[in-house]
């Protein structure tokens, strides 16, 4: 088994939606772009990518919207070097179709009381919901390492909750836990790397906003 070095996660460059949450009302959240910020940010990520992956080959995941291809392209990335699959279990949660504002502002409220992982929007999904497609593109993403030619990074670019629902399901973080840290930024990165021990750790933590408030039977 062939397990790459590293593990890189990406979050998407600010998008409309992330500037202007009005716009919800008027365009599918896949289809929005990033903006010029957004442009400027995922260029500074794939300055910082192109000098970590060097030479090296990359096999690349891309959520099927339009922010993270838009994201991916702009990192620069040398096409002879990677393999680039669109990957829609790694897309954000969904909070339904055109929303109304301050009925997902209300929703947001909402989660914010209920809980994260286990709110679901009324025409979308819950946390727990992206959790379980995060852990089915898992099960693919082993089974590529059986190929003993596979490369030696693995890029994601996905969506905030994502990236820390993935980083739940590898380290096996419980639900207080994932429910304490806070979304990356945008153009953030979270690197996994492979240790001579054989296990992978987090180059970097979450922002912790509050200490994990855990309940019920552990161990």
């Amino acid at each position: 088994m062939a397990r790459p070095r590293r593990i890189v996660l990406v979050r998407h460059g600010e998008s409309e939606g992330n500037a202007d949450d009005s716009v919800y009302e008027r365009e599918p959240d896949h289809a929005l772009p990033l903006t010029p910020a957004g442009r400027e940010q995922a260029a500074a990520t794939g300055r910082r990518l192109r000098s970590l992956f060097r030479e090296e080959r990359v096999s690349v995941y891309v959520s099927p919207y339009r922010r993270t291809h838009e994201t991916f392209r702009a990192f620069g990335l040398d096409p002879a070097l990677v393999r680039v699959r669109e990957e829609p279990r790694l897309r954000e949660q969904d909070w339904g179709n055109w929303q109304d504002r301050d009925d997902v502002r209300l929703q947001k409220a909402y989660r914010d009381a209920y809980g994260h992982f286990f709110y679901r929007f009324a025409q979308g999904e819950s946390g727990a919901d992206v959790y379980d497609r995060v852990g089915a593109f898992l099960e693919s993403l082993f089974r590529s390492f059986e190929d003993p030619d596979h490369p030696a990074n693995v890029l994601l670019v996905t969506h905030g909750l994502t990236m820390r629902l993935f980083c739940m399901r590898w380290f096996h973080w419980t639900v207080a836990e994932f429910e304490s840290l806070s979304n990356p930024g945008n153009g953030e990165t979270r690197c996994l790397e492979l240790g001579a021990d054989g296990r992978y750790r987090l180059d970097r933590p979450f922002v912790q906003w509050r200490k994990p408030e855990p309940y019920g039977v552990t161990g």
